[in-house]
């Protein structure tokens, strides 16, 4: 979206997960998907599309010192040291109001997001470790509120 002749860009992106502004955020994408198969019948040419079940998936890079807050978390709400245990809610805003009161807000909401993955990596010459968090949600709400 553009604002005031201005694409986003990363510093306007924030993210609240399980009510906690992340500021070790490298990256973020998310997505909805749905199964969809041509229906064949008389003929080689497809009749039409048919619809299955909805998914929403997507993926968080953070630094190694967010993802040891995760495991607190997770150990305070599961009592393990995985966070493949936690659920929880994000919101993503893109836009600052505050550097740029002109600029426009615009909000998503994803629901019930699970980890799949928990894996760390640090190579020779690493000046810090970031994490790559594959997750699945139940659901994506886009520009809530606008």
């Amino acid at each position: 979206m553009i604002i005031n002749g201005r694409e986003y860009e990363f510093a306007d992106v924030s993210l609240i997960l399980g009510g906690r502004d992340v500021c070790g955020l490298r990256g973020i994408s998310y997505k909805e998907k749905q199964e969809k198969e041509l229906l064949y019948g008389k003929g080689n040419k497809p009749l039409s599309i048919q619809k299955g079940n909805i998914g929403y998936e997507g993926e968080m890079k953070l630094t190694q010192s967010e993802l040891e807050t995760l495991i607190l978390a997770a150990k305070a709400s599961t009592g393990r040291s995985s966070i493949l245990g936690l659920s929880m809610n994000a919101v993503v805003c893109y836009g600052n109001p505050l550097q740029d009161p002109a600029a426009v807000m615009t909000t998503d909401r994803l629901y019930g997001i699970q980890f799949t993955e928990n894996a760390k990596a640090l190579n020779q010459g690493d000046k810090f470790m970031e994490i790559s968090l594959p997750f699945i949600c139940t659901d994506i709400q886009y520009n809530v509120g606008n």
